[in-house]
């Protein structure tokens, strides 16, 4: 076993680990989890979506709290503006104006981790100052750039309420490596934990109670490149791929049939070459984690939706379906586009 070889066995022990102990804080969220994780190694940036109370903040809070970072949130609002972001403005006790960092600067380059809840309450120029701490990882402010090289940024929508809301665009969903659904555990028994276990009432002590620092979240972007070059993917899984890409500008053509929609007249643009970059790189991580080399068909299959589904524009009669046509032609696609 050569050098890279022995770091990628030693972080991927480390990476499960993880794992275990953020399901210590959030029950019945081993997908979701697994996910997240495989976007915090492929260093990529998550949307979730689900609903109130179901334990987002607490899972991104355990992740921070493993990940030996800091953790930092902002709720969406109506009149919430670009600026309240990196400053906040209020009357001292002497009676005088004072100026504060606000939450996207306050801890440096300590930020690991950064949760926008409810982006779709705040207007399209904070969308726009996110985007470019998504890209950059930087941000100006106090006449300064602000760095944040080990950042990974996560958003929430409304998916429910409708007034007072600025939809994020698709150019804007697309800097989101992975979609991930976070769902209230279906078992009786998780959700009789969470009803009546006194340590999942007091979140604070919940979290503290987790291990800190089981992996630095400094050294991540090393790691994650590491990875990138480690695993591999033939030439067949890169057909594969490509396939699939083509399959979401144009499902009609790859036999792909939905009982109630029309294939053929149904996509307004397909994944972006962005999208299926990102496709593969969490692929790759997906292999890794399973103990893997190379990517499999079922490595891309299984990031395949999350990855992909909320990067399609369908046409206007078809768009406001997305909820319910996403998942069924993610799993049509799979099914009938061919695997090496």
């Amino acid at each position: 076993m050569n050098r890279d070889d022995a770091l990628m066995s030693d972080w991927r022990a480390r990476a499960l680990r993880l794992e275990a102990e953020v399901a210590r804080a959030v029950v019945g969220q081993a997908r979701a989890i697994r996910l997240i994780n495989t976007a915090v190694f492929a260093r990529g940036h998550v949307l979730l979506q689900g609903d109130v109370g179901v334990g987002k903040t607490t899972l991104l809070r355990a992740f921070a709290q493993v990940l030996g970072g800091d953790f930092a949130r902002i709720e969406g609002t109506i009149d919430l503006m670009p600026g309240d972001l990196v400053y906040y403005t209020y009357i001292s006790a002497d009676g005088k104006p004072a100026v504060e960092p606000g939450p996207l600067i306050r801890h440096g380059e300590s930020l690991a981790i950064f949760f926008f809840n409810e982006i779709n309450r705040a207007r399209p120029q904070v969308h726009s100052l996110l985007l470019r701490v998504m890209a950059e990882r930087s941000v100006s402010a106090f006449n300064r750039e602000f760095r944040f090289p080990h950042l990974t940024v996560f958003a929430d929508r409304n998916r429910v309420e409708r007034e007072e809301t600025f939809e994020i665009s698709a150019a804007a969903r697309d800097r989101f490596m992975l979609e991930v659904a976070i769902d209230a555990p279906a078992g009786d028994a998780e959700r009789r934990t969470l009803m009546v276990e006194p340590r999942f009432h007091d979140t604070e002590r919940l979290i503290g109670d987790l291990g800190g620092a089981l992996v630095d979240h400094r050294e991540l972007n090393q790691v994650g490149e590491l990875i990138q070059r480690g695993v591999q993917a033939s030439e067949a899984l890169q057909a594969y791929a490509l396939h699939l890409w083509s399959a979401t500008a144009a499902p009609a053509d790859f036999g792909v049939r939905l009982p109630d929609l029309d294939t053929a007249q149904l996509m307004l643009a397909g994944a972006s070459p962005r999208g299926m970059s990102l496709l593969l790189r969490a692929a790759r991580v997906a292999a890794w984690l399973d103990g893997r080399g190379h990517v499999t068909p079922e490595d891309v299959q299984a990031v395949f939706e999350p990855a992909i589904a909320h990067r399609l524009c369908y046409q206007p009669v078809y768009e406001m379906r997305r909820q319910d046509i996403s998942p069924r032609l993610m799993r049509a696609i799979v099914s009938s586009v061919a695997a090496p």
